[in-house]
């Protein structure tokens, strides 16, 4: 599977012929202003919580391409009364189709939309695709709950966020990293708001110490998994 990183928690993943945008937050993203959305390809749309920062470009990109939202029950619910498609989630469920399967997993954080509506609980997602599996973590702390996951998904890489303020920082995503039994780590939710700037050479650093790799993508940037 190929994964590119459209900054803050976005990413794309083509895999069998098929194309999947995670948490898609990028015309508001000055980082990512060479991206341009009218061009993304979408046959779904994982989403892991309703924050603005994560489902921005949800709409439009939902209304132009017709992809399927994959999300919790009341994410999905929001999108589908504006006519959009869905497919309901909720924790330990999982989504199957001919090209992979995504698990909807545990997340510590909130979720609400820009009007302060009920966003359902948060979550993230085992991507299972060609025998190789990928975690994405969405917004959390490192839990208890990540230690379920390599007991059903041997994990190829964790996207886990690195920010520190809103989710963990770098040190305990290297935790987070135990807890799921991978030792290479894709980050993000980093550098896109003063609040979550981070030194990434350090942090580079500091997992290397562990003996673990942390892989910071360019924004564009892609990488076979």
């Amino acid at each position: 599977m190929n994964i590119t990183f459209y900054g803050h928690a976005s990413f794309g993943i083509e895999v069998n012929g098929k194309h999947i945008l995670v948490d898609p937050f990028i015309t508001a993203n000055s980082q990512a202003a060479h991206i341009d959305v009218n061009e993304l390809k979408a046959d779904y749309i994982l989403v892991t919580h309703a924050h603005q920062d994560n489902v921005l470009d949800v709409d439009a990109i939902a209304k132009r391409t017709g992809a399927i939202i994959i999300s919790n029950y009341e994410i999905v619910n929001h999108f589908m009364a504006k006519e959009l498609n869905g497919h309901h989630l909720n924790h330990g469920g999982t989504f199957t189709c001919d090209a992979f399967s995504a698990k909807y997993v545990n997340a510590i954080h909130t979720s609400s939309f820009a009007d302060g509506s009920y966003g359902g609980e948060p979550g993230g997602f085992v991507f299972t695709a060609n025998n190789k599996s990928v975690y994405i973590a969405g917004d959390t702390c490192a839990h208890y709950d990540m230690k379920l996951i390599p007991m059903m998904h041997k994990l190829d890489a964790a996207i886990l966020p690195i920010g520190d303020t809103f989710t963990m920082g770098v040190d305990e995503a290297i935790i987070a990293s135990d807890f799921v039994e991978c030792d290479r780590v894709i980050g993000c939710h980093f550098n896109t708001f003063p609040p979550i700037q981070i030194d990434t050479e350090k942090a580079i650093e500091k997992f290397a110490s562990k003996s673990k790799e942390l892989i910071v993508l360019e924004i564009g940037a892609s990488i076979e998994i």
